[in-house]
């Protein structure tokens, strides 16, 4: 029998878990931006939740549930411990006080279940098969993530806030359901919406950061979500893909140095030729797709054909990977200026590197690796110090990733004994000499992917 969809307010709301780890971080997630305040109970509690409790109402309480901990005005109990049994008692003794549980993995033993939620602002939509498939419920979850326009949330806030006029304005109900739906058709239209979701194609050049999936923006992870193709470059993070509908077409298109790949112009074109289909293409770019990430000419092509188009800021290799190796590019009284330099080329230039050597500050280079030694003999022949401090670093999502500090003077002898493999930046400045490596690893950030236990 299915469940019946019951649409409760949790403002204010006392809710109980038990369980502190990625499934009992999911729930709290899912429930925060409903308003309640939440207890979590467990002995071990994952990274993620406490840093989630220093800045939303969530009290964490490291160690073993006990029988009293039901003994208080909650609305609501979730059992997400791993352990079946105690899962099975907290069911038990919840269903003898009248509170509502959830048992994670436990269909039978549930009183409630989470569904795949679409949440637009006021509007929550809660899908659920009742546990027959929630790979369905979560093929209906995108299909109707891919309906709704984009302003969807602030549309529903301009018709709530015009709403108590138009009651009074009618006497009649068929009058004012009828002005009602003209208002909200009004606003559809005027969002662009009215026929179709996609009314025509277009394409968002996402920047994915520097390295674990997790350093992609907000933005850029709803886009994946909605598109119907992506096109992703070399070394992105493979959990990004999986954000990614699974109907939607994957297209990859990385080039690295030394490799043939596909050319820029195929590039400009397949994101054309896939604008065109209709719908949302994601250009994945690793980076920021305005650094050295030749989005500008894929920009340009789209203007060119008339293809609408916007562009999501990343995380740059230029900054993100010298600091991941403990290298500021930027530090008070050491280094006042930031100067980010390609080392390629177009075909037939020779790059004139001595032209840098007087600048103040901090250079970095990108793609560089193989012109090492010219960069170096060119900075010390515009006039730089050959014992300037300098930092090779292959990181973030590179396949061997390794680092060296040397002087200008022998960093790529000491780049090559360290076998520095491509792709790396090249730091070079006062502030290469600098270790501020982070003395503790944080977890990556588990990027929201609905499991069946987020469904039960």
């Amino acid at each position: 029998m299915a469940w019946f969809p019951f649409f409760v307010s949790l403002e204010g709301a006392s809710g109980l878990l038990v369980g502190g780890g990625r499934v009992a971080l999911r729930k709290v997630e899912k429930l925060l931006s409903y308003g309640p305040h939440l207890t979590v109970i467990a002995p071990d509690i994952c990274p993620e939740l406490e840093q989630l409790a220093t800045t939303s109402p969530v009290t964490l309480q490291r160690r073993p549930f006990e029988e009293y901990d039901l003994d208080q005005e909650l609305i609501f109990v979730i059992a997400a411990t791993g352990d079946r049994e105690l899962n099975h008692r907290i069911a038990q003794l919840c269903r003898q006080r009248r509170i509502l549980v959830n048992v994670v993995d436990d269909l039978q033993a549930c009183d409630f279940l989470f569904p795949a939620l679409v949440q637009r602002g006021r509007l929550s939509v809660g899908i659920s098969t009742g546990g027959a498939s929630p790979s369905a419920a979560i093929w209906l979850k995108e299909a109707i993530e891919r309906l709704l326009p984009e302003n969807f949330a602030g549309l529903l806030d301009r018709l709530a806030n015009r709403r108590a006029a138009q009651k009074a304005e009618w006497e009649d109900a068929a009058g004012r359901e009828a002005a009602f739906r003209r208002e909200f058709q009004q606003e559809l239209a005027a969002s662009g919406q009215e026929s179709s979701p996609h009314t025509a194609g277009r394409v968002a050049l996402v920047g994915a950061g520097c390295g674990k999936a997790d350093l992609i923006t907000l933005r850029g992870l709803r886009l994946l979500n909605q598109c119907k193709a992506v096109v992703y470059d070399d070394l992105i993070d493979a959990e990004l893909l999986q954000q990614v509908p699974s109907h939607a077409q994957r297209v990859y298109v990385g080039k690295r140095s030394g490799r043939q790949g596909v050319t820029q112009e195929e590039i400009n074109q397949l994101l054309i030729d896939l604008a065109q289909k209709d719908g949302l293409v994601v250009r994945l770019k690793g980076g920021d797709p305005f650094v050295f990430g030749r989005g500008g000419e894929e920009i340009l092509a789209l203007q060119q054909a008339g293809v609408d188009f916007e562009v999501v800021p990343g995380i740059s290799s230029a900054i993100a990977i010298p600091a991941e190796a403990g290298i500021p590019v930027t530090h008070r009284a050491m280094s006042r200026s930031l100067h980010i330099i390609t080392a390629h080329t177009l075909p037939g230039e020779q790059p004139d590197f001595r032209r840098y050597g007087a600048l103040d500050g901090t250079l970095v280079f990108l793609m560089g690796l193989q012109r090492l030694s010219e960069i170096a003999q060119g900075l010390m022949d515009g006039g730089m110090d050959g014992s300037t401090p300098v930092a090779v670093i292959s990181g973030g999502n590179a396949p061997h990733c390794a680092a060296v500090r040397a002087p200008l003077s022998g960093i790529a002898s000491a780049a090559r004994q360290a076998e520095i493999q491509p792709p790396a930046v090249i730091v070079v400045g006062e502030t290469a000499a600098l270790n501020l490596t982070a003395t503790f690893k944080t977890l990556p950030v588990p990027i929201p992917l609905f499991t069946e236990t987020d469904l039960f």
